[in-house]
């Protein structure tokens, strides 16, 4: 049976873009004629949907996507070993969360095609510039829009349709000696996805204004999108279909001017978010209804004060308040429904020259986080690192962060007492420490980063499962200690462009009596490797694909495979004879493995789908 609501096709491009990301000093990949997203990862655009900005985390090297039913139906967005709820999310100045749940963190409703490739910020710089986020944060900044466009579409197994389109248009005259433009945006996808009641109907609707010149850029940006979509198991382990609809708005506006050549810059901005949620399970008669509001603004910005000192300073206010069936105030619920955060950090950066190519830099300074319904906290944050224009070795540092995080809506005021979701009304402020060590190096034309690095958290929110209560999971505060290795290696040749990476991770729990299993803490992979590869092969031709093995640690709430394959294989064709149009087949889990990204959860089948594109 098809659940496709639009009959008809909607449709999209956008130009190449050519991002820089956390690698230093790295230049991008060109990976034409593809529009480029992240140069992380082979392919751009998913094979089930239109492009989201959660599809070019799922094989980022720094990034672990668990998704259900599609990382873009929903993901949860783990760092180094965090939890779905330990991630944070910006765009130009602001942070950018759901008080609901961090299911929700990743629902972005803008087109990905406005949007720079992700940086993903750990450690003493995920402490500077994330905000209310553990483990690390991944940050975005708006695009320039450029004349042209492009539209899309694209039909696939399981009844899949899938359509996009983007124009945007600058102003032949300037505006008071700035360029005036905007962009616009719309998406929609439908299928009856890879297993049995796993259907999606997806739809997203972007509008942006923009002024800008030389040093700076203002942007005025309007975005909408729902996503029907339904799963065995998404949330419980019922074996029953269970469904999720979700319609999220985002109102922002950000402004950033750049001063002079030394880096210094300054941006601020506002936003409104709005998410409501039908999350059911029909065979039980189950439905739980929320809407969730957010108010934001934030400013942030960098200065020279001396030829070897520099501050950078950031400050924001983020109100929040939740509507619901289920997450109420109550003796045996939440203690509150609304709450409003502050948060500002002053960092100076000091640096002492050695020589012509060689420096010392300094970093010292510390966040504030208060809140109305919770103490405040001050976190320290220090780095020194090591610098070097010319030789194999870029960058040495070694630094020292801490950060904290509230608990969200459905942890504090789920029922107390039991149900599917037992929340707990006495959370607490969690912690963070962060040590690290990490290099970044240019070998025989390799860019190369690596980090070694030990998280201790405090009081961190994970949802457990005790073989008492086997249809309840809850949510407990618990202390782990996270041990930790990343490298990342990319290059560029005339052909082909490749990007590796490894991880490796170790933890050290505290869960205490009552608890014998972790949803999310404890659901990582010992070992991942990811492998990306684009090659030109001429004629037009242009083969990638995204590679994932992973070595999971052992959890009791997992079904089948712990150690897994995961491969994405798309084939690309630039007609030679028309400009602009691109023809693309692809395929979705290649190997067709059974794979729980989250326990109990089942994974999606192998997919595959074909499509067109043409841009101007």
């Amino acid at each position: 049976m098809s659940y496709c609501r639009h009959s008809w096709l909607l449709l999209a491009l956008t130009p190449v873009l050519r991002a820089d990301t956390s690698l230093a000093d790295a230049p991008p990949l060109e990976l034409s004629p593809v529009t480029v997203y992240s140069p992380f990862v082979a392919n751009q655009e998913p094979v089930g949907t239109f492009a989201m900005p959660v599809t070019a985390l799922r094989y980022e090297p720094l990034v672990d996507v668990q998704g259900r039913n599609s990382a873009e139906g929903q993901a949860d967005i783990s760092i180094r070993g965090g939890t779905f709820e330990n991630t944070g999310f910006s765009v130009g100045a602001l942070p950018i969360y759901d008080p609901q749940t961090g299911h929700y963190f990743a629902e972005l409703p803008v087109a990905p095609t406005m949007l720079g490739a992700p940086v993903v910020s750990t450690g003493a710089v995920g402490a500077t510039n994330g905000w209310n986020a553990t483990a690390g944060t991944v940050g975005y900044a708006w695009q320039p829009v450029r004349s042209g466009g492009f539209v899309s579409a694209g039909a696939g197994d399981n009844s899949l349709v899938r359509g996009e389109v983007y124009a945007g248009f600058t102003a032949p005259k300037p505006l008071a000696g700035r360029t005036l433009a905007a962009d616009v945006n719309i998406a929609a996808s439908e299928g009856d996805g890879t297993r049995q009641f796993g259907y999606h109907d997806f739809a997203r609707y972007n509008a942006r204004l923009q002024l800008r010149d030389d040093v700076s850029q203002t942007d005025l940006f309007a975005g909408y999108q729902s996503k029907d979509f339904g799963w065995v198991n998404l949330y419980t382990p019922f074996n029953t279909a269970e469904t999720e609809n979700l319609k999220t708005e985002l109102y922002a506006f950000n402004h950033r001017i750049e001063h002079g050549a030394d880096g210094d810059y300054f941006q601020a901005g506002a936003y409104y978010r709005k998410n409501r949620d039908h999350y059911a399970i029909p065979a039980f008669g189950f439905n739980n209804f929320h809407t969730s509001r957010v108010y934001g603004a934030a400013f942030d910005g960098r200065i020279t004060v001396t030829e070897p000192l520099a501050m950078r300073y950031r400050a924001g206010a983020v109100a929040d308040d939740m509507r619901s069936n289920s997450l109420v105030v109550g003796p045996n619920n939440g203690r509150y429904d609304d709450r409003t955060q502050v948060y500002g950090g002053l960092f100076a950066d000091h640096t002492t020259p050695l020589d012509e190519e060689r420096a010392l830099i300094v970093t010292a300074g510390a966040n504030l986080d208060a809140s109305n319904r919770e103490s405040a906290a001050v976190s320290p944050v220090g780095e020194i690192a090591w610098t070097q224009v010319r030789g194999a070795v870029r960058r040495v540092y070694v630094s020292y962060a801490q950060s904290t995080q509230l608990p969200t809506y459905t942890a504090l005021n789920s029922n107390n007492l039991g149900g599917l979701f037992a929340g707990n009304r006495d959370l607490e402020r969690s912690f963070a420490q962060n040590y690290e060590v990490g290099i970044h190096a240019a070998l025989a034309a390799w860019d190369l980063s690596a980090a070694v690095f030990y998280r201790r958290d405090d009081e961190l929110v994970d949802w457990t499962y005790s073989d008492a209560t086997p249809n309840s999971r809850k949510a407990t505060a618990v202390d782990i200690d996270t041990f930790g290795f990343e490298a990342v290696a990319r290059r560029s040749f005339d052909r082909f462009d490749l990007v590796f990476s490894y991880a490796w991770l170790d933890k050290n729990d505290d869960y205490g009596p009552g608890v014998d299993a972790s949803f999310y803490a404890l659901n990582y992979a010992e070992h991942r490797l990811t492998a990306a590869l684009v090659a030109r092969l001429g004629g037009g031709f242009e083969l990638r694909m995204d590679n994932e093995v992973r070595f999971q640690a052992d959890n009791a709430l997992r079904s089948g495979n712990d150690d897994v394959i995961l491969s994405s294989l798309g084939l690309y064709y630039a007609v030679p004879r028309v400009k602009g149009l691109t023809l693309s087949a692809q395929v979705d889990n290649l190997w067709n493995t059974y794979y729980e990204e989250v326990p109990l959860v089942p994974g999606s089948r192998r997919e595959f789908s074909v499509g067109a594109r043409y841009a101007w």
